[in-house]
Formats: C-alpha cells, sequence, structure tokens
C-alpha cells in the first residue's frame, strides 16, 4: 500500500509538472525571440529618420556606427535617378529577400546562417524604398532561456520529490497501524491472548483498532469463563468423591478395598489437576437476572440430607436452623448447592471424625445470610484462605471452594466473611444481597450488623446447641 501510494502521487505530479513546465518553457523561448527582434527593430528604426534626410554615404556609416556595429547592421539603398544602389555594411540576407520587402512595403525576418536578420522598409524622399537589414544571432534569440529551463526543471524536480515525501509519510502513516493491525491478529491467532494494537492511524484503522481491541477482549472472556466453568464443574466432583473415600475408608482391609482407596485417590489427583490447570482465568460470575433465582431453605434442607448421612457414618453432630420457611434469593439452584457442597465438603476434609457442625439461614428485608460453622481447629489466615489459588495447604486442596462461594455472594452484591464460631471451629458467613445493593460491614470476626428501620439487625456469633 505504502509504495503503491507513492507511484500514484509521483505519477500524478509528474503529468502535472509536464503539463505546466513544457507550455511555460515555450513561452519563454518566445519572449526571448521577442524581445531579441524587439531590439533589432528599435535599431532599425533609429537609422530610419537619417535615410529620410539624406542618401550619402559618409553620413549613413556615421549613423549605422551609432546605431550598432556594422558587422550587425545594414543598409541596403536601390539605384535612383541614374545613381548606383548603395550598400552599407555585411549584408547577410538574399537578394531575393531584400526584392521582396522592397516590393511589399512591410517588415520581414529571414533565417540566414548563424541567426535571423530583420529587414525593415524605409520610405526615401525621392520616393524610393530602402530597406535596413538587422542581423539577430542565435545566442541573442536563445538568450536566459536555457537559465529559465534550468530554474523550471529545478522546481519540477522539487515537487517531484517532495510529493513522494510527502506521499511516502502517509503511506507510513497509514500502512504502520495496518502492519500493527496484521501483528496482532498474528499474534492472537498464536495464543498471545494479551496482544493488542494502539487505537490511532486514519478513522477507518482506528475502528479497525477499536473493534480488534474488543474482538481480543471477548475472546479473553470467552476463554476465560471456559475454564472458569470448567474449574467450577470439576470442584463439583469433589462432593461424590468425598462420598467414595468415606465408603472406601470403611470397606476394611483386603486386596479389593486397597484398590478401591487407590482408585479413588487417583481420582481425586486427577481432579485437582483439572482444576488447577483450568483456574488461570479470571473469575467472572454474572447476577441472576429478573425472575430467576431458588429457594435456599428448599436448596438446604437438600444438600443437609445428603451430607447427614456421612455426619452419621463419622459420628458428626449436626444442626440445621431458618429452614421452616422459603426463603427466595437470586441465585441459581446449582449455584447455591455447589456452593454449600463445597463448604460442607471441606467440614469432612479438613476436620477430625466426630467434628460437629451447623448450617442456619437468616432472612431479612434486603439480605439472606447463610452461616456454616463446626467445631474443627479453624484457619488460621482467613485472609489467604479466601484468596483464590492459595486454599488451606493441605494435599488435595485447590483453593477452588471458597472461591465458588465467594462469587456466588458477590454476584448479587453481598460478600463471604470467614470468623470463628462459638463451636470453637471456623464460621463462614455468606451474605446475599437481595437488592443488589453493597452490605454495610461493621466489626470483626465475623460479626456483622445491619441496622435499618424494618430490617434484618442480627449478630451472628451468639451461642448455640447442638442435640
Amino acid at each position: 500500500m505504502r509504495w503503491a501510494l507513492v507511484k500514484v502521487c509521483l505519477a500524478v505530479t509528474a503529468m502535472v509538472v509536464v503539463a505546466f513546465a513544457v507550455p511555460l518553457g515555450l513561452v519563454v523561448k518566445e519572449m526571448a525571440r521577442d524581445r531579441a527582434f524587439s531590439n533589432a527593430e528599435r535599431r532599425a528604426a533609429a537609422v530610419a529618420p537619417a535615410l529620410s534626410i539624406t542618401t550619402e554615404r559618409d553620413q549613413l556609416e556615421r549613423v549605422v556606427a551609432s546605431a550598432g556595429s556594422d558587422t550587425e547592421m545594414a543598409v541596403h539603398i536601390p539605384a535612383v535617378d541614374g545613381r548606383a544602389a548603395v550598400d552599407i555594411g555585411r549584408r547577410r540576407a538574399a537578394g531575393e529577400d531584400i526584392a521582396t520587402v522592397r516590393k511589399l512595403g512591410r517588415a520581414s525576418t529571414t533565417e540566414v546562417p548563424g541567426g535571423s536578420t530583420l529587414l525593415q522598409p524605409v520610405a526615401l524622399s525621392s520616393g524610393a524604398i530602402a530597406v535596413v537589414e538587422v542581423y539577430v544571432p542565435e545566442s541573442e534569440v536563445s538568450n536566459g532561456v536555457g537559465t529559465a529551463w534550468a530554474v523550471l526543471a529545478a522546481v519540477g524536480v522539487a515537487l517531484v520529490v517532495g510529493s513522494v515525501a510527502v506521499a511516502d509519510r502517509l503511506g507510513v502513516r497509514m500502512v504502520r497501524p495496518a502492519q500493527r493491525l496484521a501483528e496482532g491478529a498474528h499474534d492472537l491467532g498464536e495464543g498471545k491472548l494479551g496482544a493488542r494494537v494502539p487505537e490511532e492511524g486514519p478513522t477507518e484503522l482506528r475502528l479497525a483498532a477499536v473493534a480488534f481491541n474488543s474482538m481480543a477482549d471477548q475472546v479473553v472472556q470467552l476463554l476465560a469463563n471456559e475454564r472458569e466453568l470448567a474449574a467450577d464443574l470439576s470442584h463439583r466432583l469433589r462432593t461424590p468423591l468425598t462420598v467414595l473415600r468415606l465408603n472406601a475408608a470403611s470397606l476394611g482391609e483386603g486386596p479389593a478395598a486397597e484398590q478401591t482407596r487407590e482408585a479413588v485417590a487417583q481420582l481425586e489427583r486427577e481432579v485437582d489437576t483439572i482444576i488447577r490447570t483450568a483456574r488461570e482465568a479470571k473469575p467472572q460470575t454474572a447476577a441472576a437476572g429478573p425472575g430467576a433465582g431458588c429457594d435456599a431453605a428448599e436448596v438446604v434442607r437438600e444438600r443437609m440430607e445428603f451430607w447427614s448421612a456421612l455426619a452419621e457414618d463419622e459420628g458428626r453432630k449436626w444442626r440445621l436452623a431458618g429452614v421452616e420457611r422459603p426463603v427466595r434469593i437470586p441465585v441459581a439452584r446449582a449455584d447455591l448447592a455447589a456452593a454449600l457442597d463445597a463448604l460442607l465438603g471441606n467440614v469432612f476434609r479438613h476436620t477430625p471424625e466426630g467434628t460437629a457442625f451447623a448450617v442456619d439461614v437468616h432472612n431479612g428485608d434486603d439480605a439472606v445470610i447463610v452461616l456454616v460453622s463446626d467445631a474443627g481447629p479453624g484457619i488460621p489466615d482467613p485472609e489467604a484462605a479466601m484468596a483464590r489459588g492459595r486454599g488451606s495447604g493441605a494435599d488435595g486442596s485447590t483453593g477452588l471452594g471458597l472461591d465458588i462461594v465467594r462469587r456466588l455472594a458477590e454476584a448479587t452484591g453481598g460478600d463471604v466473611r470467614i470468623g470463628s464460631s462459638v463451636l470453637g471451629g471456623t464460621e463462614v458467613r455468606i451474605w446475599i444481597q437481595l437488592d443488589g445493593r453493597q452490605p454495610v460491614r461493621r466489626g470483626h470476626r465475623g460479626a456483622v450488623r445491619r441496622r435499618r428501620p424494618g430490617k434484618l439487625v442480627s449478630t451472628f456469633n451468639r451461642p448455640r446447641s447442638l442435640p
């Protein structure tokens, strides 16, 4: 594109230069010729008064000498009244040309070796016609023409060079953004998801760069969502794997039992590998749209029914509260179930057998709070546990469970906090906002108060009792 633009500009400029320089050069040449013959006419006119007065040779020679060199001027007087013809100066024109001018009575020019001559007729007092011949050399006719043509040529070359330089700069301005756009597309095609192009250059290329960057952002977001979905789906496999692991532990000794436990352990490692591989994308959770959601009480009862069987096998006491009435929340049923499974799975995975736990649901006008607490050893660093990818540091922990819970709460404008429960272990509080506003945080260690007229007012570190 750059060289094409330069070639077009070169061709157009050359045509313009030729169209103007050639006629102008011809005009300059014609003006120089007119100037030379005008000077010759003035010199011839200087001799005419003397010819009208006298035809004496001596006097005419002095007049010719004063008007110009006798090698460039000549006077031809015809024979009159028995007097012989008189020729003063050097004659260059042919006799026929002189006779023709004398006969026609008007000035004429004729070509002679080395230049041209001007033949000017002059009437004598006797009525005869004398002819004044003025020689105009070729050098005088072309005087200044070469210089003028050189100037025109230099101006033409300068115009061509300037137009090529301007076209080249314009071409670079157009081509460079296009090259960057092509390089960005190539990098993106090779998997370099951070490839972006500067949004500069002509309007069309700038719009193309904006569209490319927007497309690249969408590709990155789509890939991130796909990885996020793969990680979340893989993490949901942890729940049935936990059941299999616990059941395998109760099989006792024997080759079949050992093989079952090894297979479960291998499956857990593979799931952890999938989660760690897919978790590189930035988390992205969209809030549920109008009309979407589920009954939190129903989902909590359903998941507790599942986990209660495992709790009975391990001798864990548990308690469920706040699920007597429907509790509507703007969260998909599968997402809430996955979040509860992640928290309860952590209780079973990271606390000793026999450790008690509880799930409480608190319903307010603008928020629903779900509390999952246990009597285990607790979490030494809650902030680190909430950081995606940190995990608990134990084998088999991917750090994704709490991240799933956090994204679910933040999708509604709520949040998740970790504190100490009255049972002596960890308490995870999920604040699910019903109106999309950010919660007001006060207190510490999981204690949250929300004071508004007619709104939920609670402190979640009150004593609890288990059956």
